[in-house]
């Protein structure tokens, strides 16, 4: 980067861990997209509660030439929707994933190749269906590393989620769900 890191911590005690890991996120996002001259990242606690469950506000603004800024910075509420007990390891981690998903598709936009298809493909993995259970619109699989994985009717593209049953093989893109990793982007491999 052209431009230091800056790094500011607002009604929220500065945290050496914290530093260390918004460097490495950030270092992360330069070797992503090669093109950021600047990042900004401020953690700033806006809000209290007496239970202390707010959770602060990272926001992350990132610059390149010939392009406006990315930007990101959620509220608490969108943390306290996907997390029982959120906290700025959470916060951190949800604005930064969010961060490489929006440089992802600039590089995108600027290179003209569907990056978003290569980052499928390398993340492809094959399955079998573990268990069916139609009448709740679910089902499970066995993971390349022999768990289970829950995948939802609506996960399954192109074929009739009523017509897999155990034993058939699948390929499955794995993804954090609202209750934990989840399957999605299941097929058969004729597909």
């Amino acid at each position: 980067m052209q431009v230091p890191l800056q790094i500011a911590f607002h009604k929220v005690e500065k945290s050496d861990w914290a530093e260390r890991e918004i460097r490495a996120r950030v270092d992360r996002l330069t070797k992503l997209y090669n093109k950021v001259v600047g990042a900004s990242v401020t953690v700033d606690q806006r809000a209290t509660n007496v239970e202390g469950t707010i959770p602060p506000v990272v926001r992350i603004e990132l610059s390149m030439p010939g392009a406006a800024p990315v930007v990101v910075a959620y509220e608490p509420e969108r943390l306290q929707r996907r997390f029982q007990s959120p906290d700025l390891r959470n916060a951190i981690n949800d604005a930064f994933e969010s961060a490489e998903r929006q440089l992802a598709g600039l590089k995108d936009q600027r290179t003209g190749r569907p990056e978003q298809l290569d980052h499928e493909a390398r993340n492809q993995f094959l399955g079998q269906i573990a268990e069916m259970h139609p009448e709740e619109d679910h089902g499970f699989l066995i993971t390349k590393e022999g768990s289970l994985l829950y995948f939802h009717r609506n996960s399954v593209l192109s074929e009739d989620f009523d017509e897999l049953k155990r034993g058939d093989e699948v390929h499955y893109v794995e993804q954090m769900g609202d209750t934990g990793p989840a399957a999605a982007k299941v097929r058969t491999p004729s597909r």
